[in-house]
């Protein structure tokens, strides 16, 4: 079966190992890829598909209902991924309609050029931040969303607008939200290549508040998985959490990095390279999710911790230019 899939987003870190990996899985398929090219994307990360007869990049923005309207109108879609958004958590705070503006109502402009469209399947990339946070009961699909900052509110706002789709039109949509996912080509505003960019520098990490919060780490090859499974067997209507065992606090994270990238460091010297600034205005310390619903479709994580950050950290050694330098003056975002 022949089939055209549009990605949008495509040139950031998680839509960009997307089209990879349906490059690979689908190779007669057409891939179209939108992105108007933020700070944290770029055309470096679709260098495995460069060339290809069946990838298509258009530069544009999801917010733009003619745009967005003409590309449904001259391309045949088949399935869309809506994986553009604004995801930085501190910056969502600074600038919480910019948030709004391209979480939510771009998702309403693209879902609703799609229905027209009639595309055969709508997958939305959420988070496991719209549930809040949740010290000890751990979150299934059903949990109630409780979004605590303005990026997971926008992220929650977006996930109603698609459900509305179904719910009204019966309108085929998928909606996932999944851990903190790392790996190569991530831009590091993120913690995990932020703290190996500022190590590579003899810089110390900056952690937030106490440092006590932690997050759940899964290995974006494990995250693309997940999505193509979905793809092929997810239940239309459904929500779906795709969630690691791997939790980790920050400051221990800080500790490992530090360990891996500097030779011979003492326990003692390990202090010597955290420095920890002011909290962002809500810290939610935990996200533990139950994905047995996706389990059931087969779906395992496969790349472990040990695995997942060598192979990380190998990247980030190799590619020590890919991203420009990040500013000495913004903090850490555990998110």
């Amino acid at each position: 079966m022949s089939c055209s899939v549009l990605v949008t987003g495509g040139a950031g870190f998680i839509g960009s190992h997307l089209i990879s990996a349906l490059a690979v899985r689908f190779p007669h398929w057409r891939i179209i890829n939108v992105d108007n090219l933020q700070y944290c994307s770029s055309l470096k990360n679709l260098r495995s598909v460069e060339g290809s007869s069946t990838y298509t990049f258009i530069p544009g923005d999801v917010c733009d209902p003619f745009f967005i309207k003409h590309l449904f109108a001259t391309e045949k879609i088949d399935v869309v991924f809506h994986c553009a958004a604004e995801t930085h958590v501190e910056n969502s705070f600074l600038c919480p309609s910019r948030f709004m503006r391209v979480n939510a109502d771009g998702t309403g402009v693209l879902i609703r050029a799609a229905f027209e469209a009639r595309v055969q399947r709508f997958i939305y990339v959420s988070t496991d931040e719209v549930y809040g946070d949740s010290l000890e009961q751990p979150f299934d699909e059903l949990s109630p969303k409780r979004p605590t900052n303005p990026y997971s509110a926008s992220k929650a706002a977006a996930e109603n607008i698609v459900m509305s789709y179904w719910k009204k039109h019966k309108f085929p949509v998928l909606i996932t939200r999944s851990s903190n996912v790392y790996g190569p080509r991530q831009h590091h505003e993120k913690v995990i290549p932020r703290f190996l960019s500022l190590i590579q520098r003899d810089q110390k990490c900056t952690i937030q508040g106490s440092g006590l919060q932690s997050r759940h780490f899964l290995y974006v090859s494990d995250v693309t998985d997940a999505f193509l499974t979905l793809l092929e067997k997810g239940i239309l209507g459904e929500i779906y959490n795709i969630g690691s065992s791997f939790e980790i606090p920050i400051v221990q994270l800080a500790r490992e990095l530090v360990k891996m990238k500097v030779e011979n460091v003492s326990e003692e010297a390990l202090d010597d390279w955290m420095e920890f600034v002011e909290d962002r205005p809500v810290t939610e310390l935990r996200y533990p999710m139950i994905s047995d619903k996706l389990h059931t479709l087969g779906w395992r994580q496969k790349v472990t911790w040990k695995e997942g950050i060598r192979r990380t950290i190998q990247w980030y050694e190799e590619n020590p230019d890919y991203w420009p330098l990040i500013s000495e003056n913004r903090d850490e975002s555990p998110a």
